[in-house]
């Protein structure tokens, strides 16, 4: 059966050129379409799509208050269109706040032209957001026990033994779609006088990361900051990796970060796999490591290098991710040590940093 979808957007344009782009894939049924904030919530209520696409400025309501009274009265999956401005990149993240699950921006050029890449990137983008859990995100997830997952350390014997605990010397986070929250969830745990640095990947465009950033640092203890390229790797700082460059960690002059443009080829900017492995060579065997919500497979490979270095390597649970596809693939290829709650995985981290 196909996914429905109900388009609302205030441009007739934009609407029509969505309805085209997904009644031609067969996985997609356009439902309905609203041009106001109002108009949404009441064909959410009568046509009860899979998963809503939302404009931000409209008339009569916005794209948040929207999307705030859809997750009350009928909670749906919703992907945001946003301008590419920081402007837009703080409507975006209050956005998500009031609960959809994801975004793309919002470009009439590159939606008029006829482009397959960009047809296949908004289908897909749809069809993922239609398979969330909405219970997954931060402000809905709901308290769930603590569980022990690790993997105890046997002797021939049969004997376990207790896990000695390495001195962390680095916290590296990576995570995409329904990761700005749950890095939200994270990070407010941690006290300010944490005796790690940490580095954080979310995949975002370039506008959106100091963004990003500066929502991070005004509502956590710890600092938080769009790394630029040369800072230092210091307690109780989070380096967040800037949109549309790869973040690197160098171990000279005490540790610090050097922020490229990359290699073309590479599916993400910023990536998760980049930072992780540079990561694992300057310090083997002591970065504590966190895969998160998102989809796709960035940051397995970055997670075997660490694994192979000695390092721990920690995933989200599926039944509190968003889109379990990142975690996912790190649980597949046997490189998680454990698997934590979104809820405890703050907690977790400062009680392993100790």
């Amino acid at each position: 059966m196909p996914v429905k979808v109900l388009v609302v957007d205030d441009s007739g344009f934009f609407r029509r050129r969505l309805v085209e782009i997904f009644e031609a894939d067969p996985r997609l049924s356009v439902v309905g379409t609203a041009n106001n904030g109002k108009e949404a919530i009441d064909k959410v209520q009568s046509l009860s799509p899979d998963v809503v696409t939302m404009d931000y400025e409209m008339p009569v309501m916005d794209g948040i208050a929207a999307v705030s009274n859809i997750m009350k009265i009928k909670p749906t999956p919703v992907l945001m269109f946003s301008s590419l401005t920081h402007e837009g990149a703080k409507v975006t993240l209050d956005a998500l706040e009031a609960g959809a699950v994801d975004f793309m921006p919002k470009n009439f050029e590159d939606i008029s032209r006829d482009s397959a890449v960009v047809k296949k990137a908004l289908v897909d983008r749809v069809l993922a957001v239609a398979r969330t859990r909405l219970s997954g995100s931060a402000a809905n997830i709901e308290p769930l026990a603590p569980r022990q997952t690790h993997k105890p350390i046997v002797t021939e014997r049969g004997v376990i033994i207790p896990r000695a605990r390495k001195r962390v010397s680095l916290v590296a986070i990576g995570t995409s779609t329904g990761g700005p929250m749950a890095l939200q969830a994270v990070l407010s745990k941690i006290p300010a006088d944490f005796s790690a640095p940490l580095v954080l990947v979310q995949h975002m465009p370039a506008a959106f990361t100091g963004a990003f950033a500066e929502r991070l640092n005004n509502i956590c203890q710890i600092k938080v900051k769009e790394a630029q390229d040369g800072d230092r790797l210091e307690p109780g700082v989070a380096l967040l990796a800037p949109g549309g460059k790869q973040m690197m960690i160098d171990p000279r002059n005490g540790g610090c970060v050097r922020i490229l443009d990359g290699d073309e080829r590479l599916n993400y900017k910023p990536s998760v796999d980049v930072t992780f492995g540079s990561a694992s060579k300057c310090y083997p065997g002591k970065v504590l490591s966190v895969v998160m919500t998102g989809m796709g497979v960035d940051g397995r490979e970055g997670a075997r290098m660490l694994k192979n270095s000695g390092s721990k390597v920690w995933i989200q649970s599926e039944e509190t991710c968003v889109i379990y596809g990142m975690p996912m693939a790190v649980e597949k290829a046997n490189l998680a040590d454990e698997t934590i709650d979104l809820n405890h995985i703050g907690e977790r981290i400062v009680r392993e940093v100790g």
